[in-house]
């Protein structure tokens, strides 16, 4: 059976408020915004890509004036990410699989990508999730389509958690290099060190699970 192509949704609708008045999104990396960088890399990809955007940030859709994703503004914006995911999904092709990026991740890349989406081609029902290369569970995080109804029903600022906590068996863990799926800078310091080289430690994570064995690669009815 020939599945929809997985389609692409950035979150970038959160507000920067460690950022004392800056805007990560709008740090500079590899000579562009950061969120042009993480929009252009998706869009390398071939999938679809929609980036789920703030209503009070208007510089963000300026990063991405040219660039061929679809933007949506996330009226209610500052209820958590759970409003982001809910207003990109409702967005995008339905009965595909979801890959969901969050646009301040500066070491995540094109390959990246790629590797996550090769692993959601080759265990569609399986929820694939990025960790670091020494296991620490990161992002970005693919959901099969079967996971779309509760992403749907998601609250609050925790994102996925609740769901991928709920589906444990169904996680499937894929390393990417180094630190690039737990590289998450918040703040002006947290941005200087890590262009020093001092790389900030991410918070404190439990290594990511094994691969699921065969018996519980199924979805759920």
């Amino acid at each position: 059976m020939n599945r929809p192509q997985a389609s692409i949704l950035i979150l970038a609708a959160g507000a920067s408020s460690r950022m004392r008045g800056g805007d990560k999104m709008l740090e500079i990396v590899d000579g562009v915004a950061q969120i042009r960088r993480i929009t252009e890399a998706a869009l390398a990809t071939g999938c679809p890509v929609t980036v789920a955007l703030p209503p009070d940030h208007p510089a963000r859709a300026v990063a991405l004036a040219g660039l061929a994703a679809r933007q949506v503004v996330v009226a209610d914006a500052r209820a958590g990410m759970s409003a982001s995911i809910r207003a990109g999904l409702a967005a995008l092709p339905p009965g595909s699989a979801v890959l969901i990026v969050l646009a301040d991740l500066p070491e995540l890349t094109e390959a990246d990508l790629r590797t996550m989406l090769a692993a959601q081609g080759e265990t569609p029902d399986l929820i694939i999730r990025a960790c670091s290369a020494s296991g620490l569970p990161g992002h970005p995080v693919c959901f099969p389509p079967w996971a779309r109804a509760e992403l749907a029903a998601l609250s609050g600022d925790t994102g996925a958690r609740d769901l991928l906590a709920r589906h444990t068996a169904l996680v499937r863990a894929v390393a990417l290099p180094g630190r690039h799926a737990v590289t998450d800078l918040d703040t002006p310091e947290a941005w200087a060190a890590w262009r020093a080289g001092n790389h900030p430690m991410p918070e404190q994570r439990q290594p990511c699970p094994p691969r699921p064995r065969p018996s519980a690669l199924s979805a759920p009815a």
